[in-house]
């Protein structure tokens, strides 16, 4: 009996343990399958903010951050973290005004100012655009000929072929997940940031308190942070790409967006996530430079290979290190050209459309967008052009910030103005706060490019 009962007993508290360990794993699988939803969710919310954070650190992006940090040291680390609410504030608010208005930032240029500015807009972005995009195709061919021995043009063409191919004959929801997806090459400088041994102290210090010189040098690489950072083609591209995601969710009636708060509260999430993402990297790239360039005596990159030699701590312990720094440079190069170049063209190819009232989305085909398309296909070809003059590709790169620094001030005044109009916004237009982020941006990127030329004047 006793034995019998001790069997009963052991069975019961068997088959107990069997149905709390099935509760358990129940649970878990609940709970895995709840994070896993969330997570899911979170990605489905992200696009047009995070592609375009992404985009702000194209190959012209990190050129210019790794000259910051090789020949400043920390001094510029601080611009990092203080830019943050500036692009944060002027990207949400060039988001919204597609959102709300189910247009493009050129379209309510047209309708509301004269002809000139309109021109004027759509001059500067195209211009700034096209040599960005040279100087992008440029850096791809660079970085790629650090591991293939194949000619630079030849390597451009190259390139210019696989992303027209994409951006003309790719329908936009196929696309846009192929531009998420490129977003996370941008992870290899703050892995290194980690990696390396820093003086966090000095890092931290740099980080928050400003550093100032009154040099043209100081200012010229300042207004080429700011331009890389705070870029015309980011404002143009996001708006756009928000009234393609409201075509794409079919919330466009007679021409105007059904939107409520909580699809302004979702593009802020995905805006803001996007920035964040993408001043880490700006932050992890500079410090990456003064680290391992500046303290080690390379004060000026002049080649896509001083650029990669920041990456060699990353597999510092690994035979042929040389050769995996060149390899993880050239494909984040790589990849975020891929990214960055439709990025660019696009943006243009909507402002030009938009000013002359042509079909304008990456949703048509060629056949019933051909103006739109004509325009990416023209800008990246003459970027392409670009590279036949011989101009050095990592120059042209930061060049080609200072241009976009110098381009982005009088745009911010006319987004700024046309973000405040209750006409044009309705309830949703910006408040005081988002008007005094956007004056301070304005007030700094201007004064930035006037303390260069004054300096070149000096």
């Amino acid at each position: 009996m006793f034995v019998f009962n001790n069997v009963k007993a052991r069975s019961s508290f068997r088959l107990f343990d069997f149905f709390a360990l099935y509760s358990t794993n129940q649970i878990d699988m609940k709970r895995r399958t709840e994070f896993n939803a969330k997570i899911k969710g979170f990605w489905r919310i992200l696009g047009p903010g995070l592609v375009t954070g992404a985009a702000d650190d194209d190959p012209s992006g990190i050129a210019t951050y790794s000259q910051t940090g090789a020949q400043f040291g920390y001094g510029q680390l601080w611009t990092a973290l203080y830019m943050l609410p500036l692009m944060t504030a002027v990207q949400e608010t060039c988001a919204r005004i597609g959102l709300v208005t189910g247009k493009g930032i050129t379209t309510i240029v047209k309708e509301q100012y004269s002809r000139t500015v309109l021109y004027s807009v759509v001059g500067l972005v195209v211009i700034a655009n096209t040599i960005n995009i040279g100087a992008d195709l440029g850096a791809m061919a660079s970085a790629a000929q650090l591991l293939v021995p194949v000619p630079f043009l030849a390597l451009t063409l190259l390139f210019t072929t696989i992303i027209l191919l994409l951006e003309v004959f790719t329908n936009y929801k196929v696309y846009s997940k192929i531009l998420k997806w490129l977003a996370i090459t941008l992870l290899a400088y703050p892995i290194t940031v980690f990696i390396v041994n820093q003086p966090w102290g000095t890092v931290l210090k740099a980080t928050v308190v400003p550093h100032f010189e009154l040099s043209f040098a100081f200012f010229f690489i300042i207004t080429g942070v700011l331009g890389t950072t705070i870029s015309p083609y980011m404002f143009f591209w996001e708006a756009s790409q928000e009234v393609e995601e409201d075509q794409e969710k079919h919330l466009l009636t007679k021409g105007k967006p059904l939107i409520s708060w909580m699809s302004v509260r979702r593009m802020r999430l995905d805006n803001t996530f996007g920035m964040i993402f993408s001043e880490f990297a700006t932050w992890s790239i500079i410090v990456v430079g003064a680290t391992v360039l500046h303290n080690s005596g390379v004060h000026d990159v002049k080649t896509a290979a001083d650029a990669a030699k920041a990456l060699e701590p990353l597999v510092h312990s690994f035979p042929h290190a040389g050769l995996l720094s060149k390899l993880i440079f050239s494909i984040g190069i790589i990849g975020l050209g891929m990214l960055a170049i439709p990025v660019l063209s696009g943006s243009a190819a909507y402002s030009f459309a938009e000013a002359f009232n042509w079909n304008a989305s990456l949703n048509l085909k060629l056949k019933k967008a051909p103006g739109f398309y004509a325009v990416i296909i023209a800008a990246t070809i003459v970027g392409l052009i670009l590279n036949f003059i011989g101009v050095d590709p990592v120059k042209a790169l930061v060049y080609a910030a200072v241009l976009n620094g110098v381009a982005a001030v009088p745009l911010l005044l006319l987004v700024l103005k046309i973000s405040s109009d209750e006409k044009i916004m309705g309830e949703f237009k910006s408040g005081p706060f988002s008007k005094t982020i956007l004056w301070i941006t304005f007030i700094a990127m201007g004064a930035a490019a006037v303390g260069m030329f004054y300096t070149i004047l000096r």
